[in-house]
Formats: C-alpha cells, structure tokens, sequence
C-alpha cells in the first residue's frame, strides 16, 4: 500500500529461487497439506514467477515442476488465468501480512508515509508477483485481498480526518495516495530503482491530500521552535478565533519560542 500501519517487517522476496531454505513464496503458499496437487501447482507457478519477473510462464513448465499433466492444472483452475489468479490471491496474503504485522508511529500520516515506503521495496524485492498484483489490469475486477489492504490505508485516512490533517475525503485522499504509489512502483520495477523519486512522490501526494508545505519530516517531527515559527507566520492579525488583544499576546508567545529555539524562556507578558 499503499499505507501501511507504520513501521513492518522488511521487504523479502516471496519466490524460492536462490532463496534461504523456510523463507520461499512457495514454502508459504500452502496450506499445511503438503502433499496436495494443487498447492503444488501453485508452488510451482510461484517459482516460476519470481525466477523470471514478467516472462511468460508456459503450462507446461507449471506442470513438469508440479509432477502433474495438464488436464490435472485444468482440473483445478479451470485454465491459465485461473492459476493466476490464485497466486495474486496469495501474494497479496504475503503483501497483507507484512502490513497488518507494521507497528503505528500514533500518527496516521506518518503512517501512510512509512506504508508508502514499504509498498514499494514489496514490489522491489518481488517485480514478477507485483506485476502480477497491480500491473495487469482486468476492468471491473481486483482481488478480494486487495480491498483488504485498502482497507487499511483508508483506515488511515479516516483517522487523519478525525484528527483535522487532511484538506480532501478520505476516500479521495486513499485513492490519491494508493494511484502514486502504484504508479511509482511500478515505474521503479520498469526503469532503474530511484529512491529520490520514490521520496519526491511521496512528499507531493502527502502535501497534495494535507495541504502542508513541502518538506521531508511530518509535523510530528518538528521542532517546538519550527512549529511555533510557522504557527506565527500563518496567524493573521485579524482571525475570527481571538480578539485583538489576544492575538497580540498570542503571537508575543509564539516569538519567544522561537526566539529560544527550544521553548518559552521566561514570562512572556515580562518586557523585552
């Protein structure tokens, strides 16, 4: 996602090529029923998927590394789109497990910040799998699994409104988030990876849905000087919150803070 609950697990590329023994996608595939046909079948496919990212996987090859004939593929998939399918199912139930196993920072669009992050080093690691998720397109449809993982980052975006962070819907601001960080992985798995680009996307559709100025640290993160400095130069003179007076001691606060860098020094009705 897009958007996932702050910090998670690294990255790991789910096919089993070269891979270490216990961590493959096809070791994850099945269901505990180690010997059945067709989580062979998906085994094999997801082998074969992640051994050459966006080839062609033949049936054949599918079979031959099932120890299955094709008529036995057709069996339980009915034809090719169907075993597909079924592994875009699964790796999205890898995908989906990573992200419910993230960590929340509390704030939800730092959240959103690191789930970015972590979609795109997921399509990384897994190219073959990620196009298969997000990159081939049949209208009308998506995966069961991927509304779950929308469902997160909406999550996200719901309690960003609650907290008065964000300048759109929620859905739209979803929507927004989810079609960048789509459309940068897989421009990323496409060309040559660039993490600046990844960063810059980022920051322009966090911008884009809070309205905030660019820049890379959350609000979160900010410096009580830094804060109050932009508090004060988006405090106009005649707001409907406070009367003169009050403003006038408002903004005599707010420049004490900054004037000390790291809180109010001092009593700030005392004169200068």
């Amino acid at each position: 996602m897009a958007g996932c609950a702050g910090h998670g697990p690294r990255a790991r590329p789910l096919g089993g090529s070269g891979r270490t023994p216990g961590s493959t996608y096809s070791d994850r595939v099945v269901d505990g029923r180690a010997g059945n046909t067709r989580d062979r079948l998906l085994r094999a496919a997801a082998d074969l998927i992640a051994a050459a990212p966006g080839e062609p996987v033949p049936l054949r090859a599918i079979c031959d590394a099932a120890g299955v004939r094709l008529p036995t593929l057709y069996h339980f998939f009915g034809n090719k789109e169907g075993l597909l399918d079924a592994v875009v199912e699964h790796g999205f139930e890898q995908y989906l497990a990573l992200k419910e196993a993230g960590e929340s920072t509390g704030d939800p669009i730092r959240d959103i910040s690191h789930g970015w992050d972590a979609h795109v080093a997921f399509g990384l690691a897994n190219p073959g799998f990620y196009a298969l998720m997000y990159g081939q397109v049949t209208p009308g449809r998506r995966p069961a699994a991927q509304d779950r993982t929308n469902r997160i980052l909406l999550g996200l975006t719901r309690e960003a409104q609650r907290r008065g962070r964000l300048v759109t819907s929620p859905e739209r601001a979803a929507g927004h988030v989810l079609a960048a960080n789509v459309g940068v992985t897989l421009h990323q798995i496409t060309g040559s990876p660039d993490p600046e680009l990844s960063a810059d996307a980022r920051e322009a559709t966090l911008e884009a849905i809070t309205g905030g100025r660019p820049g890379r640290r959350a609000d979160a993160e900010r410096s009580p000087a830094e804060a109050a400095a932009a508090l004060l130069a988006g405090l106009p003179d005649d707001n409907q919150a406070l009367d003169a007076p009050e403003t006038v001691l408002l903004k005599k606060w707010l420049a004490a803070v900054v004037r000390d860098g790291t809180g109010p020094a001092g009593d700030p009705n005392d004169p200068d």
